[in-house]
């Protein structure tokens, strides 16, 4: 865990995107988090990935009544819902 008690995911940590959020076929939350995760990054020039929790078994079991869940620089930073502003303040600071 980091500070705040978000859960800190190593494999995201390790991928060249900042921001990696957790979705599913079929989740309207997640269609909104991604739209909001997509003006973010467009803003800040950063990059995200998109990865489908039921595609990996320990990611569906850890996050399934989360999705969508938002990673940034490999620690859990939302889940639910985006918050905009927290993104970009989050994307803003340097790794």
């Amino acid at each position: 865990m980091k500070d705040g008690g978000m859960v800190e995911f190593a494999e995201f940590a390790e991928r060249t995107e900042r921001v990696v959020v957790l979705t599913r076929q079929g989740c309207h939350l997640c269609d909104q988090a991604l739209a909001q995760v997509a003006a973010v990054c467009a803003e800040t020039g950063e990059r995200y990935a998109v990865v489908d929790v039921d595609g990996d078994p320990e990611l569906r079991r850890r996050y399934t009544d989360q999705v969508p869940v938002t990673f940034v620089d490999g620690a859990q930073h939302d889940f639910w819902r985006v918050d905009p502003v927290r993104l970009k303040a989050a994307l803003l600071r340097s790794r």
